[in-house]
């Protein structure tokens, strides 16, 4: 008996006209507004609140919330389109766009009509900055590990704890935090609770000096018996693990997405530089050693590609898709940080020196690999996926 082979693939949910005017729209803004300004935003690690407000006016916030929340209406496979190309303008902006893709996620799909009328517009608009509080000291790859807790008060919660590693607590005005309602109950005594950042009890930490994605500012959040209203949880009371853990196949898509667009960026000036760098007479790009190493990115690149597509194109189609979307997570995350690292080595020296894009994209690209679940658990979904099949 032969097993029978299954060549079914998904295919795009919206017309090429539509996908073609989100990715051409994408990578004009990135070369025209993005790209210029990236060498200063990662030398000040400034926040751009100016090219956010320009996002949110060209509808690159919330690309796949319904259009009647005030979103965009596409799918995830446009959101893929548009998360590649602002990452080869700078990963750290493509950043904020895939955080508002969560949050607006969260609101449109779990939230209240209240919570809707409340946040979601001021989200989408870049009028209102937020940040999505899972990670904690002991709790990063084992989110069941999360110590913050709310408690009941009244008719309503007191929460206490904190939150590390947080992207946009030094600047947000609410954070989408995970509290455990209930400790005996395991991953399913958890809420999410909108909080609002200026309340009495909420302090900050220092904002961290990072590696790479500079101008994307992360820091620590600490809540201390902090007074909330019935009216600040965000779906049912334990059901907030399930609920974040929903949104994460698309943040992995996002993750996948920015990464193919970091490798990109890089084969392109490596390929620029290789063309026009002379030795020994002639432009290095006529030695096959360094042919090979550029042909090798561009197979990697076109691979982890078609990867982030698929995956899009299995969660569009209302399929099975967190197999696809942690192959497609992990394989550009890899790949991103080889071939950045490959770029380098092909600007020689110039490579190491600050100033130098293939430099700051090798910093940009090594988060890839840790964000969104590391690639070791990654790796763990994959399998755990493979022996469910």
């Amino acid at each position: 008996m032969t097993d029978t082979l299954n060549f079914s693939i998904p295919t795009p949910k919206l017309s090429s006209d539509i996908y073609n005017h989100i990715h051409d729209m994408a990578r004009r803004f990135a070369n025209e507004r993005i790209r210029p300004r990236a060498i200063e935003l990662d030398d000040t690690e400034a926040f751009p609140s100016d090219l956010y407000e320009e996002m949110a006016q060209l509808g690159l916030f919330g690309i796949t919330v319904p259009d009647e929340f005030g979103g965009a209406g596409l799918d995830a496979l446009s959101y893929a389109l548009v998360m590649e190309e602002l990452s080869r303008g700078y990963a750290s902006i493509a950043d904020q766009c895939g955080l508002v893709e969560l949050i607006g996620t969260l609101l449109s799909v779990h939230g209240s009509h209240a919570q809707r009328e409340k946040y979601l517009a001021d989200v989408l608009a870049a009028r209102k900055r937020v940040c999505y509080c899972i990670t904690e000291a002991e709790a990063g790859t084992d989110v069941s590990g999360i110590k913050t807790s709310a408690q009941r008060d009244g008719s309503g919660w007191r929460l206490s704890g904190s939150k590390i590693w947080i992207h946009n607590a030094p600047i947000a005005d609410y954070g989408y935090v995970l509290a455990r309602t209930d400790p005996a109950a395991g991953n399913r005594g958890m809420a999410i609770f909108i909080v609002d950042l200026s309340a009495n009890g909420v302090s900050r930490g220092k904002k961290e000096k990072k590696m790479g994605q500079r101008a994307s500012p992360v820091g620590a959040l600490h809540f201390e018996d902090v007074l909330l209203g019935e009216e600040a949880l965000l779906g049912p009371v334990n059901r907030g693990f399930h609920i974040m853990m929903s949104v994460l196949d698309k943040g992995r898509i996002g993750i996948g997405a920015l990464a193919v667009g970091i490798a990109q960026a890089g084969l392109d000036a490596a390929l620029e530089y290789a063309k026009t760098r002379k030795q020994f007479g002639k432009p290095i790009a006529e030695n096959q050693g360094l042919r090979w190493m550029m042909a090798d990115m561009k197979k990697d690149i076109t691979a982890a590609r078609a990867l982030v597509h698929r995956a899009a194109m299995t969660m569009d189609a209302g399929l099975p898709a967190t197999m696809d979307c942690s192959i497609a997570k992990c394989f550009a995350g890899d790949i991103a940080v080889q071939h950045t690292a490959n770029a380098v080595q092909i600007f020689g020296g110039s490579g190491y020196i600050r100033g130098f894009e293939v430099e700051r994209l090798y910093r940009d690209a090594k988060i890839t690999q840790i964000y969104e679940g590391t690639n070791q658990i990654q790796r763990t979904i994959i399998a755990r996926e493979l022996l469910k099949a």
